[in-house]
């Protein structure tokens, strides 16, 4: 396998996980709080569902923890470039 297919198929397969990483929710319940914690590694955002006062829809998002995570994971698509290249 060339570097340009080796790199494609790895870009690939790291957006496929960037995606799942920012978008995975993670469901905790707490006797009256259940909520959702989205992003691996850090979690950026949290969906509130139920409090003690009873249901709720609210969103809580800390833009420099997204914008820490997707630095992370684009630095990491960036970082393919530099992988040696195999010899045959």
């Amino acid at each position: 396998m060339d570097k340009r297919t080796r790199v494609t198929t790895i870009r690939a397969i790291l957006s496929a996980l960037m995606i799942a990483a920012l978008t995975w929710g993670t469901r905790y319940n707490w006797p009256d709080n259940v909520h959702e914690r989205h992003g691996l590694p850090i979690t950026w955002g949290v969906h509130t569902l139920v409090t003690i006062v009873g249901p709720v829809d609210t969103w809580s998002v800390n833009m420099t923890s997204l914008l820490l995570d997707l630095i992370l994971w684009l630095a990491l698509m960036v970082m393919i470039d530099l992988l040696p290249s195999q010899k045959a």
